[in-house]
């Protein structure tokens, strides 16, 4: 970590209060609307094309990417606050995230200028939805180990494998793929590289893997020896894994890190409030709160390294695991301080957020780096051996 590390970001940085404040009107009359109904883990399940869509006649997507390529030239600040207030309202924000989360980055750093010219403007415009393949079955956290392979035909490229836990791909447009160019599986990092295909695809199979509520956002994906054009590559051959590990402090830093379960406790605030709180409800809502407030502090100070150029992994990844944590604690917290009963499909908002809090809390510290990688990724850093 850099001396830049004492350097924390005002929690409401100078500015940017005007910003806040739009995002805030507007989410007040698309709930009035009822355009969108707050639900927690919405980043990941909430898929809302018209909703990206209003997001991004906003100006909303796309803001760090130069006006060149259709976006908007904002800092990573400024997107902070936006995400900050759109997760916070458990506002349906899945269909686009990815794309504008870590893959408009990654163009922008590793594209070439055909495909930063293909597909930027779609994911500044909401048009545009991508997807990740790099986790794959039997392979755990251990993403060096992938086995999917892509053979050089010279014009273009042959691929083969499967893909698993991939979000949104039976919605995104184009899918970001972590395969084998070079050597064996034993090799590890080497030999790995970056390809950017578009879906649906002929020989690419997409099958939908319900999760315990009935969802189905994940998917398996198969590559039946696909073909795609030698310009799918994304970067260098056999630079995919230090491309990758660039593209996770985006991934792994955000608010959407500690945010997910928010709507809940922000739920519960509001129901106390009508209802009144017992002493040890009101100790649990400010113990909940402040730790939510230690986490947004440090997650700005991603934001700000990410501003200054540089790229804080370890910092982006104990921002993860210090999240994920809190976010299945917040809903632990939460449901044994009510008194109310989780419950899907019924009438009463606290206590479907509730359930929906309950059933995927156990996702919270596997995706993006289980918290064991993780705590290696912090161990390495500051030069643990």
């Amino acid at each position: 970590m850099t001396d830049s590390m004492t350097d924390v970001p005002s929690a409401s940085p100078s500015g940017l209060d005007n910003l806040r404040a739009e995002v805030r009107r507007f989410l007040a009359d698309e709930l009035v609307a009822s355009t969108f109904t707050p639900a927690v883990d919405s980043w990941m399940t909430g898929f809302d094309a018209e909703f990206s869509a209003r997001l991004a006649a906003q100006g909303w997507l796309g803001m760090t990417v130069p006006a060149e390529y259709g976006g908007h030239g904002r800092t990573p600040l400024e997107r902070f606050v936006v995400n900050e207030e759109l997760l916070a309202a458990g506002a349906p924000v899945a269909s686009h995230w990815i794309a504008d989360r870590q893959m408009a980055p990654s163009i922008l750093a590793h594209g070439s200028a055909e495909q930063r010219q293909r597909y930027l403007p779609g994911i500044a415009s909401g048009t545009t939805f991508f997807a990740i393949g790099m986790s794959e079955p039997d392979a755990g956290s251990d993403l060096a180990s992938v086995r999917t392979r892509a053979v050089d035909n010279g014009d273009s490229w042959t691929i083969s494998g499967t893909k698993v836990w991939t979000t949104g791909a039976h919605t995104a447009h184009a899918m970001v793929l972590l395969a084998r160019t070079d050597g064996q599986p034993s090799d590890r990092q080497t030999g790995l590289s970056q390809f950017v295909v578009d879906i649906p695809h002929p020989d690419i199979e997409i099958r939908p893997i319900r999760s315990i509520d009935g969802q189905a956002h994940f998917n398996e994906v198969i590559f039946h020896d696909a073909t795609v054009p030698a310009s799918a590559l994304l970067g260098q051959r056999g630079g995919g894994w230090a491309q990758v590990m660039n593209e996770l402090a985006f991934e792994r830093s955000g608010p959407e890190r500690y945010l997910s379960t928010m709507p809940l406790l922000r739920a519960w605030a509001s129901l106390l409030a009508r209802t009144g709180a017992t002493p040890e409800q009101r100790d649990t809502l400010g113990s909940l709160t402040a730790q939510a407030w230690g986490l947004r502090r440090m997650s700005l100070q991603v934001a700000a390294e990410l501003s200054a150029g540089r790229n804080p992994d370890v910092l982006a990844a104990m921002v993860k695991d210090l999240g994920s944590i809190f976010e299945g604690d917040l809903g632990d917290a939460v449901r044994s301080s009510s008194l109310a009963v989780a419950k899907l499909g019924g009438n009463d908002p606290f206590a479907t957020l509730l359930a929906h809090s309950t059933l995927h809390t156990p996702v919270f510290t596997l995706r993006g780096g289980t918290n064991e990688i993780l705590r290696g990724i912090v161990a390495r850093g500051l030069g643990v051996r």
